[in-house]
């Protein structure tokens, strides 16, 4: 059961997605703060999403800044080990394995058209069925979803307008949903680039990247979606969001390895949020709430259906502290979750979240941060009423675009057995940006 419920909306810790905006913000600031040096995780933004560095264009086509194409990509693999606790008979190592590589054309500098691009991207993955062996329901290492647990896909195919001296941005096609919404990872959009916080956190656990209240239902990694995207920015302060997508995810199909569904599965979210600069220092923070609504019929099969489901969801993030102010940008950050759903057969109907990172406080170029996730769990499901996780990680850089992060995993009650002993799981993860 607990390999249907762990639904493909899970996804990689360390995925890295930089924006155009974003792309332009790093060239702005003072080189005491290279690109890479203060944390990375997911880095997606209103305006466009692109994978890696683009350093695999410059390689392999010569491409730069002022070349229609640009090339780039990641690649992520991890171990993972049952300390103590967990199911048993699931086995206690397991490992896994993703690439994904990016195209993206600009069409304005091909002369075709002001303001349009298209994406292309590509996944491959291999792995394990890591969280069922720790007993986890709500998913300590993000990078393994539902089987199959070996996939080749076409994670992404879109073409994107903006509009309205880029306040209106129009994505159509198969996309990531969680890179636009529910995603605790945004860096706070701030006018002094010395203030942005690149990443909120390097945690590897899956609610960082979607509220567990949307597992099931939130097209993501690895399971991305047919759909339109549309991202409203009228000030700089302020955006809202707006999606519909192929919502048969929620029956359990695998959006990602298939092509649309048009059966009256629809998925839709909105969300707007704001952010501001705190304190004599300026200390950026960001809030967001967001809604969805989930259409057609839901089933846990032989036990109960109803007929579309229901949920919001709150979470925000603020620089609590800076080491340097106006200088660069070591310090402390802080973020927050919440999720409701009144869903009957979704696993998880309420959760809590929160935890800090401290950026650049060992050396320049490191990060560490702790977090804590809880969540009630559907009892048709499961025997425990709750799961709590703890974990706290360690982000070094080795060299150029690699990182190196042991992780450790603490869950007091895991879900996903019956009553299954206390669970304590390490990980060990390696990035490289090209």
């Amino acid at each position: 059961m607990l390999k249907y419920i762990l639904f493909s909306a899970l996804f990689s810790s360390t995925l890295i997605y930089a924006s155009e905006e974003d792309q332009e913000n790093i060239k702005q600031v003072p080189k005491t703060t290279p690109i890479l040096e203060l944390g990375i995780s997911t880095n997606p933004s209103t305006i466009n999403i692109l994978p890696g560095t683009g350093e695999l264009g410059e390689f392999l086509l010569k491409s730069t800044d002022k070349t229609p194409l640009r090339i780039g990509g990641v690649w992520i693999a991890d171990g993972d080990v049952v300390l103590t606790g967990g199911a048993k008979d699931q086995g206690r190592w397991s490992g896994n394995n993703l690439a994904v590589i990016g195209l993206d054309l600009d069409i304005e500098k091909l002369g075709l058209w002001k303001k349009g691009s298209i994406g292309v991207a590509f996944l491959q993955f291999n792995g394990m069925n890591s969280n069922e062996q720790a007993g986890s329901v709500q998913g300590f290492d993000s990078m393994t979803g539902l089987p199959p647990f070996n996939r080749t896909e076409l994670y992404e195919i879109w073409i994107r307008q903006k509009f309205l001296d880029d306040k209106i941005a129009i994505r159509v096609g198969k996309t990531i949903p969680t890179y636009d919404f529910n995603n605790i990872l945004n860096p706070v959009p701030v006018q002094d680039k010395t203030l942005v916080i690149p990443s909120v956190s390097g945690l590897l656990y899956t609610p960082i990247f979607i509220n567990p209240v949307n597992i099931g239902v939130l097209p993501g990694y690895y399971n991305s979606a047919y759909g339109v995207t549309m991202n409203i920015a009228p000030v700089k302060n302020y955006y809202l969001s707006l999606g519909a997508y192929d919502g048969n995810l929620a029956k359990g199909v695998q959006t990602g390895l298939t092509g649309p569904h048009f059966n009256g599965h629809y998925f839709y979210i909105a969300e707007t949020g704001v952010s501001w600069l705190a304190g004599e220092e300026s200390k950026p923070g960001n809030i967001a709430i967001g809604g969805w609504a989930q259409t057609g019929k839901l089933s846990i099969p032989h036990v109960v259906d109803q007929q579309g489901a229901q949920g919001v969801y709150l979470f925000g993030s603020q620089r609590a502290w800076l080491r340097h102010p106006k200088v660069d940008d070591s310090g402390i950050s802080v973020f927050w979750q919440l999720g409701y759903n009144h869903a009957k057969t979704l696993p998880m109907n309420k959760f809590v979240g929160f935890g800090l990172t401290a950026f650049a406080l060992t050396r320049p170029q490191d990060s560490f941060g702790l977090g804590t996730a809880w969540s009630s769990l559907n009892q048709r499901l499961f025997t425990r009423k709750s799961e709590l996780m703890i974990q706290a990680y360690y982000q070094a850089h080795l060299f150029h675009t690699t990182y190196l992060e042991p992780v450790l995993t603490y869950i007091p009650t895991p879900g996903g057995g019956n009553h299954l002993p206390q669970t304590l799981a390490g990980t060990v993860q390696m990035i490289t940006l090209f």
